[in-house]
């Protein structure tokens, strides 16, 4: 729980970010309790060993996902992948997701999904230099909205 500042800070680290998430710490506290009390959720962390203060240079959180479509495939999700502006081209990201293919592979994912907001053609590039396919179009519908419209 200690690392839950430094990761709303890594979120906020873009201009996507940092309109999109909030100061408050309390609902990022709440979110973690839940995902580490879930153990089809990881929340990952990376630090600094060289950094006396152990600073977080990365974190992304792993979701397994048992299905039905693909023949029964079990997924990966991949969300919230974020790499400390000072650690940016040096393998990190790379490593992290390599990581993360692992992961998921010991808990019978035979494929890895995530989504990345439209306007971030770097981690789009990124991406694509890992084999990630963009092969879907995805869409969000906001719950607490739509519920104030009706929809």
């Amino acid at each position: 729980m200690a690392d839950v500042p430094a990761i709303v800070g890594l979120l906020r680290d873009d201009p996507l970010g940092a309109d999109r998430e909030v100061a408050d710490l309390e609902p990022y506290v709440a979110a973690f309790h839940r995902i580490e009390a879930d153990r089809s959720h990881l929340l990952v962390v990376v630090r600094d060993e060289a950094d006396p203060h152990e600073q977080v240079l990365g974190t992304m959180q792993l979701t397994i996902l048992p299905g039905l479509s693909r023949s029964a495939t079990t997924r990966l999700q991949v969300e919230a992948v974020r790499v400390a502006d000072r650690a940016r081209g040096s393998g990190l990201g790379a490593a992290m997701l390599a990581w993360a293919h692992q992961w998921g592979r010991e808990r019978g994912a035979s494929l890895s999904q995530l989504t990345t907001d439209l306007t971030r053609q770097e981690a789009h590039r990124f991406y694509d230099r890992l084999g990630y396919a963009a092969s879907h179009a995805g869409l969000k519908l906001d719950l607490a909205q739509a519920d104030r419209s009706g929809a």
